[in-house]
């Protein structure tokens, strides 16, 4: 019994000899308290080197848009809607040192996002995502030039529909 246990271990063992990775860690979600509601301030501190990514992102959605902080629970806390009058374009989560942008497409959006210069597996994952009534959802984890490329192409690609 005790051999049995020692092999189970050894993967665990060896996991923290070498020490754990950065991709076995949870990504720490900002803004998870009610109070202080996010400022551009905070932001900044907490995006680091990717809040260049979050404003050009922003700044590549032409007005007249609405943002709009809404707090979630602890759990969620806040996130940002970014919002067409009244329409919801895309909701924007931060995390230490990135953020995500998460998009719901009716039909005809998916058909166009199919029709799109996105990557194949980005595309298959929104064809096979699940449909609920206000469409189907994706979500881009903007770490880097090319997710916000993507993200960029999938605001417009939401505006147009």
């Amino acid at each position: 019994l005790l051999l049995y246990a020692r092999r189970l271990l050894e993967p665990v063992r060896q996991l923290f000899q070498m020490g754990l990775s950065q991709s076995m860690i949870p990504p720490q979600r900002l803004f998870l308290d009610l109070t202080p509601e996010p400022t551009l301030a905070l932001l900044k501190k907490g995006l680091g080197r990717r809040f260049s990514l979050w404003k050009e992102f922003s700044d590549h959605v032409p007005g007249p848009t609405v943002v709009q902080w809404k707090y979630y629970g602890t759990k969620m806390g806040w996130t940002m809607k970014l919002l067409l009058k009244e329409r919801n374009l895309c909701f924007i989560s931060a995390y230490q040192g990135y953020f995500a942008v998460a998009f719901v497409f009716g039909a005809k959006a998916v058909t166009a996002v199919g029709q799109s210069t996105l990557p194949a597996e980005l595309i298959l994952e929104l064809v096979q995502a699940r449909k609920y009534a206000e469409g189907r959802g994706i979500r881009v984890e903007v770490k880097s030039r090319e997710a916000l490329e993507h993200a960029k192409i999938l605001i417009d690609i939401k505006r147009a529909s």
